[in-house]
């Protein structure tokens, strides 16, 4: 049987629209399953809000679960002979600060050359240095110009460091060797240059410079210190020391960063609970529910974490939120009494923390907070569980749609098929239908012609 390329071509026929609505009509089977499948991503999508908004709520619990948290201290300097920076274990009060020496590194330089380039044949530089280290370099003839000599020393890492100097004069190339820190351990105390050379480098004491440690007081006690940069002559302090003279520095409790993290935990659970009434709340004056409304794992999560909030924490002065000022709203957010919280924070620290940590016992609220958002967010926890559910699910509805499609492609390539020999069979009738007529009029016409 003869093959039509193009249906209807043979026939007459409008064939190939009509195939073109028999395959909108099949596709039509493929919507249904796009549209379940796009609202099992929507609820995926739905639950990753849902964990963003339970992480930063855990993150906040997190922060009151560290005692840390409650020794927030803030410094303060008055004075310019020092900066710095105080860290938890840093214990609130004053220190006088004088600083009558600041640390520096050691120098020397060698006399000038003529020629910076000029070869001053092989050798080695040894540099001694105040802790006892040295530093050997080997120059080979061929590279023991002032530049090479430099590049080879810097090469070495080894707490040395070489730069080359113009001093505009007849015989202007030095180089100038420094120790790579301060103090008197990294001093170069000793440079030896070697026979070779060719007796053309040599040192220029009036150019050394000694190294020497910084030196100050705290309220009266003598420290020495290597650099410029000192930790911990006061505990938990780090003091940069920029010039000679008196300082003041005030180390103080941070009450403002304490109850920051008070309201960081509640600014967390109301952005917790607008997600939640955004996934699972209903609007009647829309009459429309969110995506999650009615899941049971939505539920239970509101449910744990009435439970936690509203529970008893800690066996103090403080066991529940509002002793400290945070109370729940009608609407379900809670809200902070800054004067309740401002008074327990500077007046009952150690209760305050009690609450949240629970103290050696740990039995504080933001550890129980913590832990009930691990089950929910942990690897096989409640959120895990749920979009591993639902995934699965999309899973199987990409398995059936393409099922579904390569049922639709059979159909439509057995249509075209019937399409094409229907095509090809009225062909022949047509061409069959065409021959008759031919013979009937030669049979007519020659019967006439006959008579």
């Amino acid at each position: 049987m003869a093959t039509i390329s193009s249906l209807g071509i043979g026939s007459g026929l409008d064939l190939n629209s009509l195939l073109d609505q028999l395959t909108d009509a099949e596709n039509k089977k493929l919507t249904p399953i796009s549209t379940e499948k796009a609202s099992y991503q929507a609820k995926i999508s739905a639950f990753g809000s849902l964990e963003s908004a339970l992480s930063k709520f855990q993150d906040a619990a997190s922060a009151l679960n560290d005692a840390a948290t409650f020794q927030s201290v803030k410094s303060s300097t008055s004075g310019d002979s020092v900066t710095a920076s105080a860290t938890s274990d840093t214990p609130p009060g004053s220190y006088q600060i004088n600083v009558t020496q600041r640390a520096r590194a050691s120098s020397v330089a060698t006399l000038g050359v003529a020629d910076d380039s000029e070869n001053l044949g092989a050798g080695t530089v040894t540099f001694t240095l105040g802790n006892g280290d040295t530093l050997d370099v080997s120059v080979d003839q061929d590279n023991s110009s002032l530049a090479d000599i430099r590049d080879a020393i810097n090469e070495q890492n080894g707490g040395v460091r070489a730069a080359l100097v113009n001093d505009g004069s007849d015989q202007p190339y030095r180089l100038v060797f420094s120790a790579d820190n301060t103090g008197t351990d990294a001093a170069v105390t000793g440079v030896d240059l070697r026979a070779g050379l060719g007796g053309g480098l040599a040192l220029d004491d009036a150019t050394r410079i000694d190294a020497r440690n910084a030196a100050l007081t705290v309220n009266g006690i003598d420290i020495e210190s290597q650099g410029n940069r000192v930790e911990d002559a006061i505990q938990g302090v780090t003091l940069n020391l920029t010039k000679n003279g008196e300082s003041t520095l005030e180390i103080t409790r941070d009450d403002g960063a304490i109850k920051g993290a008070v309201n960081d935990l509640v600014d967390g659970y109301n952005s917790l609970k607008k997600t939640l009434n955004s996934l699972s709340g209903y609007d009647l004056d829309s009459g429309t529910g969110g995506i999650l409304l009615g899941n049971s794992t939505v539920r239970t999560v509101q449910s744990r974490l009435r439970d936690v909030l509203g529970g008893v924490a800690g066996d103090g002065d403080f066991t529940v939120l509002s002793d400290i000022g945070v109370t729940l709203q009608v609407d379900g957010t809670l809200e902070v009494d800054e004067d309740t919280l401002d008074g327990v924070t500077a007046n009952q620290l150690g209760e305050l923390t009690n609450f949240f940590t629970g103290g050696a016992d740990g039995n504080g609220l933001a550890g129980k907070i913590d832990a009930t958002l691990g089950k929910m967010l942990d690897d096989g926890g409640l959120l895990d569980n749920a979009t591993e559910g639902l995934s699965e699910t999309v899973d199987g509805l990409d398995r059936e749609y393409q099922r579904t499609q390569e049922r639709i492609d059979s159909t439509i390539a057995r249509y075209r098929d019937q399409f094409s020999q229907l095509d090809s069979l009225i062909t022949q009738m047509n061409s069959t239908s065409s021959y008759l007529t031919q013979q009937f009029d030669a049979m007519n016409a020659q019967l006439n012609g006959n008579s």
